[in-house]
C-alpha cells in the first residue's frame, strides 16, 4: 500500500525535524490531489520559516491534517507537481503544475478560478493569504516553461520574481534619487538576479559579499563592482540605496557610519542569516505588493509577458554558472534543509529534491 509522507520542522527550533507518514489522500468533492514531484531548497525557504509567524507562511500548509501538532511547521517550497486525482472540471490527472508546495509527497487543493493557465487553491485556510502564493500554473499555459529547464525554474523562478519586482519597484521610484545601489548577500540568487535587472539602468550596482565569494560573485557579471563586507569604506560618498538581503546588523551599522546622510534608502528584502532586519531597516520589500500595483498598471497578461522576457534574458545569461545537485526523498530534503539553514550550501550550488 502506498504511503504519503510529510517533512516538518519544529517552529521553536528549526534544526529539529520529523517525518510523518499517512495514507495517500483521495479527492473529495471540489478537490484535487497533487503528487509533489520536485522542489528546490534555497535561502529563500529559510526566510519563509524565520518569518513564518509574522508573515503567516506557516498557515499555507497546516500540520494538523497531516497528524502533526501545531508545534510543527511545514516550510513552503516551490516546485512542480502532477495532478493525480480530481473531482474538478478542467483540472485533470496528468496535468503538471508549478507552484507553492509543502515539504511532502502530496497536497490536497480546492481548485478555483480554473482556466487555461491553471488554477488557484481556494481552500478556506488560504483565503486571506497573499494570492500570488495560491496560484498553480499549468506547464502547458506557461510562456516561461521549458521542460529541459525545470530545475532552473524550481531554483530561480520564485527568487527571480522577487528580484524582478524589486528591480521594477526601484526603477518605478526613479531609483530613490540614488547614484549607487548596494546589495548585501550579493552571491545569493535573489541578489544577483536583481542586480542583473538593475545594472545599466543608471545607478552603479555594487555587491557586498563574504571574502570567499568575491571572485564567484564577480564572475556572474551582474555587478559593476563587488566588495567584501570589510571594504564598505571603499564606497564613494554619493546618494546610495541599500538593498539588504542578509539582515546582518554589522553591515547596516558600517554603511550608516560610512555614508551618513548619503544613505538615502534602507530596504530590507529578506533574510539569509536569520537576523530579523525589518525593524532596523527603513522599510521592508514584499514582492506581492509591487505585483498588485503592476497588475493594475499593466494587466496580468502584460505582467506575465514582461516577466517572461526578463526570465529568458536572465537564463540565457546564466549559462553554466549554477551547479544543480539532485537528491531523492525525505532524507535528501532534510539534508538540504539543514544545509540551507546553516548557510552551508555553496553560492554556485542549487539543491533540487525529487519527492
Amino acid at each position: 500500500m502506498a504511503h504519503a509522507w510529510t517533512f516538518a520542522v519544529a517552529r521553536d527550533d528549526l534544526t529539529r525535524t520529523s517525518v510523518a507518514e499517512g495514507p495517500v489522500p483521495e479527492p473529495a468533492d471540489g478537490e484535487a490531489v497533487l503528487r509533489v514531484d520536485r522542489v528546490g531548497m534555497t535561502a529563500n525557504n529559510v526566510t519563509y520559516a524565520v518569518l513564518g509567524e509574522s508573515f503567516r507562511y506557516w498557515r499555507f500548509f497546516p500540520p494538523e491534517p497531516r497528524g502533526l501538532d501545531a508545534g510543527w511547521g511545514l516550510v513552503p517550497l516551490w516546485g512542480f507537481a502532477d495532478v493525480v486525482g480530481s473531482t474538478v472540471a478542467g483540472v485533470e490527472p496528468g496535468q503538471r503544475v508549478y507552484g507553492y508546495l509543502p515539504p511532502a509527497s502530496h497536497l490536497v487543493v480546492r481548485p478555483d478560478r480554473v482556466d487555461a493557465s491553471g488554477f488557484r487553491d481556494g481552500s478556506a485556510h488560504r483565503a486571506d493569504l497573499p494570492s500570488p502564493y495560491n496560484a498553480y500554473r499549468l506547464t502547458t499555459g506557461d510562456a516561461a516553461y521549458r521542460a529541459e529547464e525545470e530545475d532552473l525554474l524550481v531554483l530561480f523562478r520564485p527568487l527571480f520574481f522577487t528580484s524582478f519586482m524589486l528591480a521594477d519597484q526601484i526603477a518605478d521610484n526613479e531609483f530613490y534619487g540614488a547614484q549607487a545601489l548596494v546589495l548585501s548577500s550579493a552571491s545569493s540568487k535573489t541578489a544577483y538576479a536583481a542586480a542583473f535587472e538593475l545594472r545599466g539602468q543608471g545607478p552603479r550596482v555594487v555587491g557586498l559579499t563574504s571574502p570567499g565569494n568575491v571572485a564567484y560573485t564577480e564572475s556572474l557579471g551582474c555587478y559593476d563592482e563587488v566588495l567584501s563586507y570589510a571594504r564598505v569604506e571603499a564606497l564613494p560618498p554619493v546618494p546610495t540605496a541599500y538593498l539588504d538581503l542578509s539582515g546582518a546588523p554589522a553591515t547596516r551599522a558600517a554603511l550608516r557610519a560610512h555614508l551618513g546622510e548619503h544613505l538615502v534608502r534602507d530596504i530590507a528584502v529578506g533574510l539569509t542569516n536569520q537576523v530579523p532586519n525589518t525593524e532596523a531597516a527603513g522599510e521592508f520589500f514584499f514582492a506581492p505588493v509591487q505585483m498588485r500595483k503592476r497588475g493594475a498598471d499593466w494587466g496580468r497578461d502584460e505582467l506575465d509577458r514582461r516577466f517572461g522576457v526578463a526570465w529568458r534574458r536572465f537564463v540565457d545569461a546564466l549559462g553554466d554558472r549554477v551547479e544543480v545537485r539532485v537528491g531523492d526523498g525525505p532524507e535528501a530534503l532534510r539534508t538540504a534543509w539543514l544545509d540551507a539553514l546553516a548557510g552551508r550550501t555553496p553560492a554556485r550550488v542549487g539543491r533540487i529534491v525529487r519527492m
